[in-house]
This record gives structure tokens, sequence and C-alpha cells, in this order.
């Protein structure tokens, strides 16, 4: 962690896609250390963007810039005089032809807007997507760093969204190799925790299904998770210290679906709570391992996915998405 009054008053990062889960966090803890932060938005007066402009410190040092992916003016006119780009942004879908090509294309456009604007170093959001798919890695192999997604694997299964994080990803070690800029990646598995953004995201759905009712089984299926707030702390660890590289696994615990759900139904008993695999047939899926070694390295505390799970369903029931059911006598 950089020392209290570490030398960071007056530098201008840029994060696309500011409004998103995991950017909105980041936006505020930029705000919070005494960067001046510009982000990128599709429309700045959008109500879905208002809670950026609540964040302390944004009334002074947050502007938010209209800007598309696809389109490099608008994307340069962002960057330009800033020390750091946060490329965030990104289409979560399955349609390929929505994820696939604006993944990649916008890729490269940051990291050629970054290398004209000069920046010190660009931090890319890829994910666990880009890394763990890959059907003939041995379960004991620890899941790091050096593995790559199978990207055939990706396409004849139709998982576009792995697909599309890990050609984005390689696209984006491909151009700032060629262009000479410092890219550092982070790679997270599934985020939860409070939300800052008006809506509902995609990772925080695979939570709430389990409270409204609406899942009446779990999955026989195992997932990584971490805290929200952690994911963005890696971002500016990596962005901080002067001696990061590569890619860094952001993952705090491998779970089993009825894992998870044991643990909605022990903190929120009052919610209808699957309690039933919906496969009883084949064996329980072991979890995978998995190294956060790199980040821990760093400094960095992984927040406890109960604590995690808490948080989630605690900010769905503040934000009104979650009912607060009658205490159960």
């Amino acid at each position: 962690m950089p020392a209290q009054g570490s030398p960071v008053s007056g530098q201008t990062v840029c994060v696309t896609g500011a409004g998103g889960f995991i950017a909105s966090w980041m936006v505020k803890l930029l705000l919070e250390r005494g960067y001046n932060v510009k982000g990128t938005v599709r429309n700045p007066e959008d109500s879905k963007n208002f809670h950026l402009k609540q964040l302390q410190g944004a009334e002074d040092r947050l502007v938010l810039c209209k800007a598309d992916l696809l389109d490099y003016e608008s994307l340069r006119e962002a960057i330009k005089g800033c020390d750091g780009v946060f490329h965030t942004a990104s289409p979560v879908t399955d349609d390929p032809e929505q994820m696939v090509g604006p993944a990649v294309e916008g890729t490269k456009n940051v990291i050629n807007a970054a290398a004209e604007a000069g920046v010190r170093r660009v931090v890319f959001t890829s994910s666990i997507g880009a890394v763990y798919m890959d059907p003939n890695r041995s379960p004991d192999v620890v899941v790091d760093e050096s593995c790559w997604s199978d990207l055939e694997f990706c396409k004849n299964t139709k998982n576009w969204y792995c697909y599309g994080k890990a050609v984005a990803e390689q696209a984006a070690w491909e151009v700032s190799r060629e262009k000479g800029v410092d890219l550092v990646v982070v790679n997270p598995v599934l985020v939860m925790g409070p939300l800052l953004q008006p809506n509902i995201n995609a990772s925080i759905i695979h939570i709430l299904k389990y409270l409204t009712g609406s899942a009446k089984t779990y999955a026989n299926s195992v997932q990584a998770y971490v805290h929200v707030r952690d994911v963005a702390e890696a971002h500016i660890l990596v962005f901080e210290t002067p001696s990061a590289s590569g890619r860094y696994m952001c993952a705090e615990s491998v779970l089993h679906r009825g894992e998870v759900v044991g643990i909605l139904g022990k903190l929120f008993p009052e919610y209808p709570v699957p309690t039933k695999c919906s496969d009883e047939v084949n064996p329980r899926k072991k979890a995978y391992k998995f190294s956060n070694q790199r980040l821990r390295d760093l400094g960095l505390k992984f927040t406890p996915v109960k604590q995690s799970l808490y948080e989630t369903v605690k900010s769905l029931q503040e934000k009104g998405h979650l009912p607060v059911p009658e205490p159960l006598s």
C-alpha cells in the first residue's frame, strides 16, 4: 500500500466504463486516494451514472467523459493528459456479435489511445474466463497466471463471454508490446459485494436468484468468488507498484454452489434459499485449486467469502432489489 500522503495528488487517471460494478468502486477508491479521475460513460447525463457524482471528492476531481469503445476519437479525448488508464469497460453478454468484436476492438482502441497520450501504465480488467476454460487441465493443476482458456473449447461450447475475454486480453498484450505500452492485467473471478450503481449487474444476479425463490435448486458446479473492493484495490495496487508486471489472479476462494446456498441459508434463513441440488446423480464437483499469491505478495488482504456474501445481500436489501421479510419469530 502506498504511504499516507503518497504522491498521487495531481495525478490524473482514466477509468473506462466508469458506471459499472467494479469500475464504480475503482472511481470511489481512486478519488479517496486523491487522484483526479476521468471516467468514460456512454452518457454523462444518464441517471444510472449519478451515483458517481455523489462520491466523496467527485465534485472537484471527477470528470465524466462521453465516450464509446468503438469511437477512437472519443477515447483519445478522454485519455489525453492521463498518467494511467484502467480499462474496465467490456460487454457482458453471450451474444458473439456483441461480445467479441467490441471487446477486442475496444481494447485495441484504448491501448492505442494510451500509447498516443504517453500514459505511464495501463491496467486491464480481464477475467478468470480468460484463464481456466480448459477441458484438458488436470484437476491437480493449480490455476494461476500461466493458465489460458482453450479458445476452441470456448467456441465449441458457445461460451462467448470467456472467448471474448480471452481474445481481448490477447489483443491487449499484442498491441501493448507493439506500441511499447506498460500493461498489467488483473483477472478477477465472480465478483460480489455492495453495489454502488443503481442497477443489478450479471454477477450479482447469480446470488439474488437464490434469495427470491426463482431458483428452486442449485447446480452441481463450483465457482471462485472475490469481493468487489478487493478487485478495485488490486487494480490500484498493480498501478501504484512499479515492479508489478504480467497477470494477477484475483480470487478469494472456490465454493461449490451447495456451500454458497448453505452460507446464505444460515445468514438469511428468512429467504427461500434452495436446499436441493439439480443433479443428484453425479458425484459432487470438486473445487479447483488456484493461486492468488502474486496479489498477496503485493500486500492485498482478501475479504472472506462469507463476509462478501453477507454484504451483497445487505446491499441488495438497502437498494430495494430484495424485499426485507419479517424476521422469523
